[in-house]
C-alpha cells in the first residue's frame, strides 16, 4: 500500500475539526492495518490466547495466602497481555512503517498537527485492545468465577491509564528504529520485560518483597495493579494512589520523549 492512499481517504474540507482528521486518518489507518496479516493476527488473536496459556499455571500457585484466586490473576493478566500486544507491539510497527513510507512526513503538509497524526493512527489499535480487554473481562467473569469488581473505578482506571500510555511508549520504541523489521525487534525487550516483571506471569503479592517494589516500578504494572486491585478490593489508597503516579510518570517520561526524538522521517 503506497502512501498516497493514505492522504486520499478524505476529500480537501471535509473534515474541518481535530476529531474529524483523526476520524478519517483512523479509517485509512483499519484499512491498513487489516491487509498486513502478521500485525493484525499478533494484534487480535495472540491476547487471546495468551491467558489460556497461563491458567495450568496459575492453577499450581500457591495463592490463598496472599488473598488471590486463579480469576483474579488471570483477568489483569489478559488485560495486559492486550494492552502489550494489540496496542504496543502493533503500533510500534505501525508508526515505522507509516514513517518508512512517507506517510506521516505527507500528512505533516496537510491541516493535521503532529499529535493529531500520531492519535489518529493509534485509534484502531487502541479501539480493538479496549474490546479485547472487554471481550476477556465477561470470559474471565464467567469461565472463572471472578464475579463483579468490588472496586471497579480502579479497574477502570487502570484500564484507561493503559491504553493513553502504551501509544505513547510504542511511538518512543519505534523513533529509534531504522526499519519495521528493526521496530519489531525494539519492542520486544520492553514487552519481555513486562510480561515477566509486571505481575502477569507471577503475581506481585507472591514475589519477594525487594523483587516486587522494583517490579512494580515498570510500566505495565501500575495497570495490574489497579485491575486486580479493582476486583479483589484489596488494593489500599495509598497503593493505588502509587500506582497511579507510576502510570502517569511514564506517561509523561513518553510524551516528552516523543516529542523529543520522534523521527518523521525515514532513518538513513
Amino acid at each position: 500500500m503506497s502512501a498516497g492512499t493514505v492522504t486520499k481517504t478524505a476529500p480537501v474540507g471535509a473534515e474541518v475539526t481535530a476529531a474529524g482528521r483523526m476520524r478519517a486518518l483512523a479509517r485509512a489507518e483499519l484499512t491498513l492495518l487489516g491487509r498486513s496479516r502478521a500485525t493484525f493476527f499478533a494484534a487480535v488473536f495472540v491476547p487471546l490466547v495468551m491467558p489460556l496459556s497461563l491458567r495450568s499455571a496459575v492453577e499450581e500457585m500457591d495463592l490463598k495466602e496472599a488473598g488471590l484466586s486463579v480469576g483474579s490473576v488471570i483477568l489483569p493478566s489478559a488485560v495486559g497481555f492486550s494492552l502489550l500486544f494489540a496496542v504496543y507491539s502493533s503500533l510500534v510497527s505501525v508508526y515505522a512503517a507509516r514513517r518508512e513510507e512517507l506517510v506521516l512526513k505527507r500528512l505533516r503538509t496537510g491541516e493535521l498537527r503532529d499529535a493529531e497524526i500520531l492519535a489518529g493512527a493509534a485509534l484502531p489499535s487502541v479501539l480493538i485492545g479496549l474490546v479485547q480487554c472487554l471481550v476477556l473481562t465477561v470470559a474471565c467473569a464467567a469461565l472463572l468465577d471472578v464475579g463483579a469488581p468490588d472496586a471497579p473505578h480502579l479497574a477502570l482506571a487502570g484500564l484507561l491509564l493503559g491504553l493513553v500510555m502504551w501509544p505513547a511508549l510504542a511511538a518512543v520504541m519505534a523513533s529509534f528504529s531504522r526499519s519495521v523489521e528493526g521496530a519489531q525487534v525494539a519492542a520486544m525487550p520492553l514487552l519481555l520485560v513486562s510480561m515477566m516483571g509486571s505481575g502477569t506471569f507471577v503475581p506481585f503479592e507472591v514475589m519477594p518483597d525487594r523483587l516486587a517494589s522494583v517490579c512494580e516500578l515498570l510500566p505495565l504494572s501500575p495497570v495490574i495493579t489497579l485491575v486486580r486491585g479493582g476486583w479483589t478490593g484489596n488494593l489500599s489508597a495509598y497503593d493505588a494512589l502509587g500506582a497511579v503516579a507510576t502510570a502517569v510518570a511514564w506517561t509523561a517520561l513518553a510524551v516528552f520523549a516523543v516529542q523529543r526524538w520522534f523521527r518523521w522521517e525515514p532513518r538513513r
